[in-house]
């Protein structure tokens, strides 16, 4: 967000904020250095298991939580979900970061309201834009995995749910091109419609299947048989 300076001048945005949760010490090392080598973005807090980033985020008040899904005690996956469950103001977003991209922890992690996933041996550069992305609302899905962690660990509606046949023809569509990672900017070249439309058509897929972001709306369309993981 950008204020005022007091000479009149809009100040700089201020630095995007970050919380490390990983149960080794080498691995939130090894992101630090990576994330505060940028002049936009700061590591304020970490967590060495799932309880402590919990009590860490509701202290600190992030905007993103970078967070391992297998740690002792409160893993990734509950820890998720009581940051995203948390009452109040709106609460950071969650970018899972983990060693296998094909594994339940992460589905779970997904469903349980986290924004997105990173591998482990992800790049710099990569890890970077991915904060960034996240921390303005996109998601980081890639389709071809979250297409396997849906066949492999999705839990299928033995019927559609009465949502599907409430989307628009539009709402079909960009819930579609949702599940195959695209951003708004990018639905809206391939639509041929205005970033506001494509805006409009993504808030009435979210209040139709009752998903809080588009991450959600993703996995629903998966379990619910709109969009095929094969």
């Amino acid at each position: 967000m950008t204020t005022p300076s007091p000479t009149g001048f809009p100040a700089a945005p201020r630095p995007l904020r970050v919380v490390l949760a990983d149960d080794e010490r080498m691995v939130r090392t090894a992101l630090r250095v990576i994330l505060e080598a940028e002049p936009d973005l700061t590591v304020v807090g970490e967590a060495a298991d799932g309880a402590e980033a919990v009590t860490v985020v509701r202290e600190l008040q992030p905007d993103v939580v970078l967070m391992d899904v297998r740690m002792p005690g409160i893993d990734g996956i509950r820890a998720t979900e009581r940051i995203v469950g948390a009452p109040g103001a709106a609460p950071p977003r969650v970018l899972v970061v983990t060693t296998f991209e094909n594994d339940a922890f992460v589905y779970e992690a997904l469903r349980a309201g986290a924004s997105g996933f990173l591998l482990k041996r992800t790049d710099a550069d990569t890890l970077v834009q991915a904060v960034r992305l996240v921390a303005r609302g996109d998601t980081l899905l890639f389709p071809a995995a979250v297409r396997a962690l849906a066949g492999a660990h999705g839990r299928a509606a033995p019927a559609a749910p009465p949502w599907v046949a409430r989307l628009t023809g539009r709402e079909s569509d960009v819930l579609r091109l949702m599940a195959r990672g695209l951003t708004n900017a990018e639905i809206a070249a391939r639509m041929e419609v205005g970033a506001a439309t494509v805006k409009t058509h993504v808030a009435g897929v979210l209040a139709k299947t009752g998903a809080r972001d588009r991450t959600q709306a993703v996995i629903a369309a998966y379990e619910a048989g709109f969009v095929r993981s094969s």
